[in-house]
């Protein structure tokens, strides 16, 4: 295969994104939660592997007329925000008010820090949440707290979509990488079998997701700390 193609090729794969938020955009649409996030579960893995294969093979050098950053960041606005939100206001899970609080600070937020040049850090973390709504959402369905804590979360985080709080990459963030990316992988395999199970309780799959999450929401902000501490 010529590196042309290659690099096309990276683009189709990126571009099947778009394919799997329309799947779980139906899924969502029958009330089908667990169905839901099945695909974007799905999604995500693609997203975690398209730009390692973009930077191996020399996608912008090759195959420019498509930007696949620009493609990259579209199809993520739908799978990170726009269907997570939709699932947690059209779910009851957060009913009343909070939910319109909820998914309006979402998409609002999220569309101004998706077009924010400066979101990555100089070690490829990002500055402020990323978010990531799809991976707090998915917990949220899993773990079914009360709703007033599913709604400081959400202000919490969207809030913190304009901090300088930094919150790792797990591919391209170097520090701690080792850990880092099986965490992620790890994730990955909880989210998938959580809903599988359709978020039963009793499931190991639970308890996984909490910690690998936990992990990842807060080990750029250690690393923060930890340079702090350190003498210039």
């Amino acid at each position: 295969m010529t590196p042309h193609l290659r690099a096309y090729s990276v683009h189709l794969l990126t571009a099947t994104g778009a394919i799997f938020a329309m799947l779980a955009m139906l899924e969502a649409s029958r009330g089908d939660w667990p169905m839901m996030f099945l695909w974007l579960v799905v999604a995500f893995a693609v997203d975690g592997i398209d730009g390692p294969l973009a930077r191996r093979f020399g996608v912008q050098q090759h195959a420019p007329q498509v930007d696949g950053v620009l493609m990259d960041l579209i199809i993520d606005y739908l799978t990170y925000v726009f269907i997570p939100a939709y699932a947690l206001f059209q779910s009851g899970l957060l009913p009343g008010w909070p939910g319109w609080l909820a998914l309006l600070a979402i998409v609002f937020t999220s569309a101004i820090y998706f077009a924010d040049t400066r979101m990555k850090t100089k070690d490829n973390s990002f500055a402020g949440f990323p978010g990531c709504w799809n991976m707090l959402v998915l917990v949220l369905f899993a773990v079914s707290p009360p709703p007033f804590v599913s709604l400081a979360l959400v202000i919490v985080l969207a809030g913190a979509m304009f901090t300088d709080l930094k919150f790792i990459h797990p591919v391209r963030t170097d520090r701690w990488r080792a850990v880092s990316l099986p965490v992620a992988f790890a994730w990955t395999f909880f989210a998938f079998w959580a809903a599988w199970v359709e978020f039963d309780p009793q499931s190991w799959a639970i308890w996984g997701l909490v910690a690998t999450s936990v992990y990842l929401l807060l080990a750029g902000i250690a690393q923060q700390l930890i340079e702090a501490r350190q003498p210039a």
